[in-house]
């Protein structure tokens, strides 16, 4: 078990606790005579090592992969690469299930890692460092975990378009206004409204999908951007890490930091931006005005001062949620305007990340449900309706009767709407006569059930 992402980004470092009785760690690179300035070393690392609990399983499972590399270079023999293996497992294990966390003397994870690895194996622990940097560590890790929280993501988006699916074909007679400018335009359906939403999502999975194959890259062996003077067997790291191939260049490694993380964060945004309309439809659809939709009590609370009211306050955050995305998407892309190679002001993108992921992963977690407790009201989304609406489709009969489209356009705007109209009936017509593909009348859900079932894999 992983620890919440939001005990990551919001706890300082106090708010760890201990892996072990060791002795407050120096920094990696300090050496025995170096002024090391505690108050200085605070504001450098900041919430580095808490932020990095959350990389620690994926950190731990690359230094599994290095030290395999190691040994099939001989630089461990057989028993030094069975020692750190056997104890990086372990660690790993216990990072997962929360046993294992940074120290507050830490400087960071791969500190913490390393600390704890020479305090169990002794000197060979020193050993796994050699031929990489922290730079390609925190890469490799950064990209094992959103990886991860990607192929997640994509998996809630594509359930709440099963979702919204179901409910398109549960709703198609449900005859409702269809709006544009938030004016009454032409009759529409219920079924129309969980369609389009249901696509929507089907992009966003599509293009978080997209974002997962620019993040399949492996930067392990890269070290800090220029290689080292040994031959690493990148590819074998690569294949024991699953990723799809090499990031091969250092500099392209160290210049994706920051970059990778915006493209995410970025296909996040699209998502959380449908998830921000459908919840703007429902809390419209909501009011009294409308009353076109029920939300079930529970999505909803109660006024303080006012015993008559019900807010749509889950709807409300939902649509809020897009806010703290993009802020972190707008902190993301701010760090990256810097020189080639790595440097330190990059350190300032795990936080944004990690509260974006989170902040994502909470809304998109409840709407399949939000979309699977609607209720549209049959007889108040009639009510709706007005005889005005059915305009463009007497225009467009006309125009099939041989009108020219644009006289039979003035024609019906002359005549104005018929007052002895049957709305209802007229507009249950209109819907079954709208059978251009992808219309209410014809929803093809078949085929957005066949690119659901594709993108599914």
């Amino acid at each position: 078990m992983q620890m919440p992402l939001v005990r990551c980004y919001k706890a300082g470092m106090s708010d760890t606790k201990a892996s072990s009785n060791t002795a407050a760690a120096s920094p990696l690179w300090a050496y025995d005579a170096m002024d090391v300035d505690d108050s200085l070393m605070r504001y450098s690392a900041q919430e580095d090592a808490v932020l990095d609990n959350q990389l620690l399983p994926y950190d731990i499972q690359a230094s599994i992969a290095h030290v395999n590399g190691l040994f099939d270079i001989d630089i461990l023999d057989d028993d030094e690469q069975k020692t750190l293996v056997n104890a990086l497992t372990q660690l790993k294990e216990e990072a997962e299930d929360g046993r294992f966390v940074t120290d507050a003397s830490d400087e960071d994870g791969h500190a913490a890692i390393e600390r704890v690895l020479i305090d169990r194996v002794g000197d060979v622990g020193k050993k796994v460092h050699t031929g990489r940097s922290r730079n390609d560590q925190v890469l490799v890790a950064s990209r094992l975990w959103l990886k991860a929280k990607t192929q997640q993501l994509t998996t809630l988006l594509l359930d709440a378009a099963d979702v919204a699916l179901q409910q398109a074909d549960a709703t198609r007679d449900v005859v409702m206004p269809g709006y544009t400018h938030l004016q009454r335009a032409v009759p529409s359906t219920a079924g129309f409204w969980f369609a389009g939403h249901a696509e929507s999502l089907l992009e966003d999975a599509r293009a978080l999908q997209g974002a997962l194959e620019v993040i399949d890259s492996s930067p392990l062996g890269t070290a800090a951007g220029y290689g080292v003077n040994l031959p690493l067997s990148r590819d074998a790291c690569k294949e024991e890490l699953g990723f799809a191939r090499l990031q091969v260049n250092g500099i392209a490694a160290q210049n994706s930091r920051g970059k990778f993380e915006s493209h995410v964060v970025g296909c996040l945004l699209l998502a959380m931006n449908t998830a921000r309309r459908i919840a703007w439809d429902v809390s419209l659809f909501s009011t009294a005005e409308f009353a076109m939709v029920q939300q079930p009590t529970r999505w909803t609370t109660g006024s303080s001062i006012m015993p008559n009211k019900r807010n749509p306050d889950i709807a409300e955050l939902l649509r809020g949620a897009f806010g703290e995305v993009q802020g972190a998407h707008v902190e993301l892309l701010s760090v990256l305007g810097l020189p080639s190679g790595y440097q330190r002001d990059l350190q300032r993108t795990k936080k944004p990340l990690m509260r974006a992921v989170d902040a994502s992963f909470a809304s998109l977690s409840l709407l399949p449900r939000f979309l699977q407790e609607l209720t549209f009201d049959d007889d108040n989304c009639l009510r709706c309706l007005d005889a005005a609406m059915l305009a463009t489709d007497q225009a467009v009969q006309l125009a099939v009767e041989g009108v020219p489209f644009r006289e039979a356009y003035r024609r019906i705007k002359d005549a104005g709407a018929d007052a002895s109209l049957d709305v209802a009936q007229a507009a249950k017509d209109s819907i079954v006569a709208r059978v251009s593909p992808g219309a209410p009348g014809d929803l093809q859900l078949q085929l957005l059930r066949e690119q659901l079932t594709t993108l599914r894999g």
